[in-house]
């Protein structure tokens, strides 16, 4: 693991972050829905395009279908948690669904493995689960 990838964020960080507050739910979500290996990478110094990516995986196509709707719905009603856009659904072995500045990612474990995300953005910080 390299040096920035062990970084943590502050808990206390949320109350002034709105989106790290919205990848957060996303997480719990995910995590509460089965989803394993969920994280949160914290991509603010890498990219001006989004600020977190919450990535997790489940066991079948299903099941990635009820984390995303279950997310969408989570994060309905919180500022900013409108969806922009989803793809990969109706296929479901790698689900992204955009809120504009969190973006999450749901695979299937052979999706996961292939895209590595966690290695190809490894240098992002990662942020600590709640309740994890």
């Amino acid at each position: 693991m390299e040096e920035s990838s062990a970084r943590a964020v502050p808990p206390e960080a949320d109350a002034v972050d709105p989106a790290r507050r919205r990848a957060q739910i996303a997480a719990r979500t995910a995590r509460d829905n089965r989803a394993t290996d969920v994280l949160v990478l914290d991509m603010r110094a890498l990219t001006p395009v989004f600020d977190y990516f919450v990535v997790a995986t489940g066991t079948s196509r299903r099941q990635l279908h009820a984390i995303s709707d279950e997310i969408e719905l989570a994060l309905k009603h919180e500022p900013g948690g409108a969806r922009l856009g989803i793809e990969g659904y109706t296929e479901g072995r790698w689900i992204l669904v955009d809120f504009g500045d969190v973006v999450v990612h749901l695979f299937d474990p052979e999706a996961r493995r292939y895209y590595a995300l966690e290695d190809l953005w490894s240098t992002a910080v990662r942020v600590p689960l709640e309740g994890a």
